[in-house]
């Protein structure tokens, strides 16, 4: 069967190696509507699919861009106000450094001149009790001379310029005695 079906292509002059003008005719239009339906309907949905996607990836990247250009610019902000927070706390700390030396600074100049008030009172107040000390000292040393003189003398000396004479001219003897002493 086979080789009648050959026998008979090749008794009627055809060649089988062309195809039949209306194969190639059917086929031709087949081909272009396909094509026109492809190019039309197709490529179009492709086409706006592939641009949507292009799209939303180079929004997405310029999103990431801005994204990330807002977080440099918020980084370089906290790293500012973090520097300025570190200035800020060493001033305060040199302030209170400053401050504190001289509140101590104040405090020592305090001391020290309450410290000299107090010494100068104290000696003002050693020298008043010694000048009491004195005059009481030779007001009880003028009566014992004077009653010592008086009964050594054996007169009275109860009068008043003349005991004072006497207490005077003792107490002189007595410094020059002392001064004699100190200066040997």
């Amino acid at each position: 069967m086979i080789s009648n079906g050959l026998i008979l292509a090749a008794a009627e002059g055809a060649n089988p190696l062309i195809p039949n003008p209306w194969e190639i005719l059917v086929t031709t239009v087949g081909f272009a509507v396909l094509m026109f339906i492809v190019v039309k309907f197709i490529v179009p949905a492709l086409e706006k699919s592939y641009t949507d996607r292009v799209e939303a990836i180079e929004g997405g990247l310029a999103k990431a861009e801005k994204a990330q250009a807002e977080a440099n610019a918020m980084m370089a902000d906290y790293e500012s106000q973090l520097a300025d927070a570190r200035q800020e706390a060493n001033r305060i700390r040199e302030e209170a450094r400053t401050e504190g030396a001289q509140i101590v600074a104040e405090a020592r100049e305090r001391a020290a001149s309450e410290s000299a008030r107090i010494t100068e009172q104290a000696q003002a107040q050693i020298a008043a009790d010694r000048a009491q000390a004195a005059a009481q000292l030779k007001g009880e040393v003028g009566t014992l001379a004077t009653t010592l003189a008086s009964k050594i003398v054996g007169e009275s000396l109860e009068d008043d310029a003349r005991s004072q004479r006497v207490v005077d001219r003792f107490l002189a003897d007595l410094d020059r005695h002392q001064s004699a002493g100190v200066s040997e």
